[in-house]
C-alpha cells in the first residue's frame, strides 16, 4: 500500500528584485533649482551612507540581478566617492548613467564616461541663458551647455531632459538648440509635484507613474530603500540594517508598490502594467497619461 499523497498549496511566485537602481548619493548641489524634487542645494549633505555602504549596495545589487544604476542626487559628482562607485559598478558589469547638472565635470570623469556601459543625463531649461539661470538660481547655463557639447564631441552617450517649470519657457527653442548641438536623446516634461515644486504640499502618489518599484528602486543618502526617487516617503527598509534583495522582495516594498498602483488605477491609469517608453525601459514615466520622467534637481 502506497503512502497517501498530500495535497500541497501552490508555492507563491517569488517577487523579483529590481533590475535598475537609483543610487541617490547626496543632497549637496551647486544649484538650487526652483523645482528640485528633494530640496538639494549648496547646504545639502551627503547623508549617513559611507563608502563601504555604497560599495555593498552595488555588490548586493550585482548579485541579485541589477543590471543598471543611475548616480543621482543632488549633484552626484560632488560626492567624494562617486567616481569610485561608478567604476566599481562598471567593473561589476552594470550600465552606469550619471545624472549631473554638468556645471563642473572633473577631467577624470570624462575618462570614465567614455567607457563602455557609461552614459550621462542632464536637465536643460531654455536656450535663453537668463531663463535657464532663473530656474537654477545660478549662472549655470554656459557651463551646462559647454559640457553637453563636450559630451557630444567625445561621443559620450547623453540624454537631456527639458523640464518645463510652468514659466512659459522656450522649450521648443531649447529642443532645437540641443538638436543642432548633436544631442539625439531629448525629452520634455513638466516639473513633478515633489520637493520645492510641491509648494509646501505633502507628497502624494498622484504625482507618480505607477511603475515605481516595478523592476526598479532607489537607495537614498539616509540608507533607506524606496520604490523610486520620487516616492521617498514610502520607505521599504534600511540598507544599513538589511540586505538589498530582502528589502526589495519584502512586505514593505510590496505594500508601497500596491499603494502606488492602486492610486494610479483610481485615476484611470494602468497601474504601471504598460510602458510606451521604448527608448529606455528603466526610465519611469510619472504623470498619466503621456509624460516622461527626467528626474533632476
Amino acid at each position: 500500500m502506497t503512502a497517501p499523497v498530500d495535497e500541497q498549496q501552490p508555492i507563491p511566485a517569488r517577487p523579483e528584485a529590481a533590475g535598475f537602481l537609483w543610487l541617490d548619493l547626496t543632497r549637496k548641489c551647486q544649484l538650487r533649482c526652483v523645482h528640485c524634487l528633494n530640496d538639494s542645494g549648496p547646504g545639502g549633505r551627503h547623508g549617513v551612507m559611507t563608502r563601504a555602504d555604497w560599495l555593498r549596495v552595488i555588490d548586493q545589487g550585482a548579485s541579485s540581478g541589477v543590471r543598471a544604476v543611475q548616480l543621482f542626487g543632488g549633484e552626484p559628482l560632488l560626492h567624494p566617492h562617486s567616481l569610485e562607485l561608478a567604476e566599481h559598478a562598471l567593473h561589476r558589469g552594470m550600465a552606469v548613467e550619471v545624472y549631473s547638472n554638468l556645471v563642473h565635470v572633473p577631467d577624470l570623469w570624462w575618462d570614465v564616461l567614455r567607457r563602455v556601459g557609461a552614459s550621462l543625463a542632464t536637465s536643460y531649461y531654455s536656450d535663453s541663458p537668463a531663463e535657464h539661470n532663473a530656474i537654477t538660481r545660478r549662472n549655470s547655463h554656459a557651463r551646462t551647455r559647454a559640457n553637453i557639447s563636450r559630451a557630444v564631441t567625445l561621443h559620450v552617450p547623453i540624454r537631456v531632459g527639458i523640464i518645463d517649470c510652468g514659466t512659459g519657457q522656450r522649450v521648443k527653442h531649447a529642443r532645437r538648440e540641443l538638436t543642432a548641438m548633436g544631442v539625439e536623446r531629448i525629452r520634455a516634461d513638466t516639473a513633478r509635484p515633489f520637493g520645492r515644486a510641491a509648494c509646501g504640499r505633502e507628497p502624494d502618489t498622484a504625482g507618480l507613474c505607477g511603475r515605481c518599484g516595478d523592476g526598479r528602486a532607489s537607495v537614498g543618502p539616509d540608507g533607506m530603500v524606496t520604490p523610486c526617487v520620487f516616492s521617498t516617503w514610502l520607505k521599504a527598509g534600511s540598507i544599513r540594517e538589511g540586505s538589498l534583495e530582502d528589502i526589495l522582495i519584502g512586505d514593505a516594498m510590496a505594500a508601497a508598490k500596491a499603494l502606488i498602483s492602486s492610486s494610479v488605477i483610481r485615476r484611470g491609469g494602468n497601474g504601471g502594467d504598460e510602458d510606451d517608453d521604448d527608448d529606455n525601459e528603466d526610465e519611469c514615466s510619472p504623470g498619466f497619461p503621456g509624460s516622461e520622467c527626467t528626474p533632476r534637481n
